[in-house]
Formats: structure tokens, C-alpha cells, sequence
């Protein structure tokens, strides 16, 4: 019979597999979306089609990351910050698999866009992809590091994506008032904005849990405040 000091190693060392496995779903939802965001804005359509059908190993990693989840509760019975920290990872794992999703909903959206002439000079999108995606990164760092402070950093750059989405919303209006053609595009453009608003509102789901996870401080609808 294990005694109860490997019983805890073993269950730390479930922990941390459990980390790295939620850091290659973040790196593949991550680059997921590059890839969509690069797809737009170089009118690459193999790109594009790639983004869509490459969300295999996305979903298989949150069936495995979901069953780790469970079989340690289930096992251990943890207490305190590790029940937070399993609870954590529980939501996260949801978080990254909607990501995946939106990044084929980018991919989607971008096959409709380049069909058309392009509307303009496309700057701002890709802003908002690159923060989008710093944003997963640091909120998945600040869990496996169980780092508030870069956690707290994630909540504070979502008004930045806030922002960026409705300058993109703003200019893209004026593109469909001064020539009804670029409607079509246009919307296409917005919808991917928003796609990227919500990619950041699941980072910003991260962050916070990272908080609860490390504080059991509860930062949801008040998160700039404290």
C-alpha cells in the first residue's frame, strides 16, 4: 500500500500533467488563431481551409484534460488551493476549447471575406489578434506560475481589445455608408472583430480564475476593481 507521501507526489505529478496538457491546448487554440488571423490577411485560402480542419487535436486534448480533471477529484479528494486549482482547470479547459471554436468561426468568416475585393488596409484586426492571443498566453502563464499580478495584467489589456472592436466597428460604417459594395465584406470584417473580442473574454475567464484559484478572491463583474 502507497504510503501517504507518494500518494501526494503522485498527485502533484498528476497536477502538473495536467498544467502541461492545458499549455498545449493553449498553444494549439493559440495558433489556431494566428493561423485564421495570417489566412485573412494574406488571402490565403489553403491557410484558411487549415484553420478548419485542424481542430482535431484541440477537442481530443479537452476530452483528456476534462477526465484528468475528474479522475483526480475523484481520487484525492483535494482540499483548498488544489480544489481550486483542479475547479480551475475544469473551466480553463472549456475556455481554450471556445477559442478553438472561434478561431474556426475567424477561418470561416475570412473564406466569405476574400471573395471580395479587399475593403482596406487591414491593421487593426490583426492588433487585436496579436493582443487576443499575447492575452491566452499570459493568462496561462499566470496559472501554471500561479502569477496574480500577470493575471491582473490580462484583465487590464481586455479594454484594449474593447476598444480596438469598436474603432473597427466605427471605420467599417463609414466604409458601408460611402459605398453599399463593401457591405458584405465589411460585415464579414466586424463579425471577426468581435470572434477576437470574445477570444479575449476567455483569457479574461482564465485571469480570473487564476485570482480565485490562487487568492479565493472572486474578480468576475468587478475585475478592475481591488
Amino acid at each position: 500500500m502507497a504510503s501517504s507521501e507518494q500518494v501526494v507526489r503522485h498527485f502533484q505529478e498528476e497536477l502538473e500533467q495536467l498544467k502541461a496538457r492545458l499549455l498545449q491546448m493553449g498553444g494549439l487554440a493559440e495558433e489556431q488563431v494566428r493561423l485564421a488571423i495570417k489566412g485573412l490577411v494574406d488571402r490565403d485560402r489553403a491557410m484558411l481551409a487549415r484553420v478548419l480542419a485542424g481542430d482535431g487535436p484541440l477537442n481530443a486534448l479537452h476530452i483528456e484534460v476534462d477526465d484528468r480533471c475528474f479522475t483526480l477529484l475523484a481520487l484525492h479528494q483535494p482540499m483548498a488551493v488544489d480544489l481550486r486549482a483542479i475547479v480551475a482547470a475544469v473551466k480553463i479547459n472549456t475556455d481554450l476549447e471556445r477559442v478553438g471554436d472561434l478561431a474556426i468561426n475567424i477561418a470561416e468568416a475570412a473564406q466569405k471575406y476574400v471573395e471580395h475585393l479587399p475593403v482596406k488596409k487591414l491593421i487593426d484586426i490583426p492588433r487585436m489578434g496579436s493582443i487576443a492571443q499575447g492575452m491566452l498566453r499570459d493568462a496561462l502563464d499566470a496559472f501554471v506560475r500561479r502569477d496574480v499580478d500577470l493575471a491582473q495584467r490580462v484583465l487590464n489589456e481586455d479594454d484594449t481589445l474593447d476598444a480596438l472592436k469598436t474603432q473597427i466597428f466605427r471605420e467599417l460604417l463609414t466604409y458601408m455608408l460611402q459605398d453599399p459594395s463593401t457591405t458584405e465584406p465589411a460585415l464579414e470584417l466586424i463579425l471577426i472583430s468581435r470572434h477576437l473580442e470574445r477570444i479575449g473574454d476567455h483569457a479574461t475567464n482564465v485571469a480570473e480564475d487564476v485570482i480565485f484559484m490562487v487568492s479565493a478572491k472572486d474578480v468576475r463583474h468587478h475585475a478592475a476593481e481591488g
